[in-house]
């Protein structure tokens, strides 16, 4: 069973996903970063990442595949990585052009930052992206990011510079926007 949203349901990927994270990675309008153009994912390097990945009760990521909930049809692909336990983790997102405007990579961010400060208690859920997706901007700041840093003219996509945004959302702003949910964890005091 998945992580059940309004309009998705996000589950961990499989073996019959592979070929579907291959295009949507080398597709030019859906890969956020140029840092290997022309794309050249192939389903081989897919293969042999999920079938590296060894079983933990620790581990320090999530890769989930973005279900339509109504269709079951693939939309995407979302994940968390570098997860400090109980403190931070980063995610991204990664929806087909099919399915953009359509609310799907909202509601997968929400199911995702649900679990993230639910189940796993993280204080704080980090985001990287650049000025020229704009797309990203406003999605992660309708979730109640902000952007926490920055690093001048250091993408280089499409022939243009852009720059490399870092965004954040804090457990008290994630529970200040969402107070039909109760938060278990008590408020860390801030000094200075």
């Amino acid at each position: 069973m998945g992580l059940e949203g309004n309009l998705v349901v996000l589950r961990e990927e499989q073996e019959q996903d592979l070929l579907f994270l291959r295009r949507l990675r080398n597709d030019l309008e859906t890969q956020a970063w140029s840092k290997t153009l022309p794309p050249d994912y192939t389903e081989v390097m897919y293969r042999k990442r999920y079938e590296e990945r060894e079983f933990s009760y620790d581990r320090n990521d999530g890769r989930f595949i973005i279900e339509e909930k109504k269709t079951q049809e693939r939309c995407g692909t979302t994940s968390y990585v570098w997860l400090e336990p109980r403190w931070s983790a980063s995610i991204g997102i990664m929806v087909a052009k099919k399915f953009w405007g359509t609310g799907i990579a909202f509601d997968a961010q929400e199911v995702l930052l649900k679990f993230l400060f639910e189940e796993l208690g993280l204080r704080v859920v980090r985001l990287y992206t650049h000025s020229g997706n704009q797309a990203a901007v406003k999605l992660a700041q309708k979730a109640g990011f902000k952007i926490s840093g920055w690093q001048r003219k250091s993408i280089f996509k499409n022939g243009s510079l852009y720059d490399n945004l870092l965004m954040d959302l804090l457990r008290e702003e994630y529970y200040d926007r969402h107070p039909e949910i109760q938060d278990q964890l008590p408020r860390l005091v801030e000094n200075g």
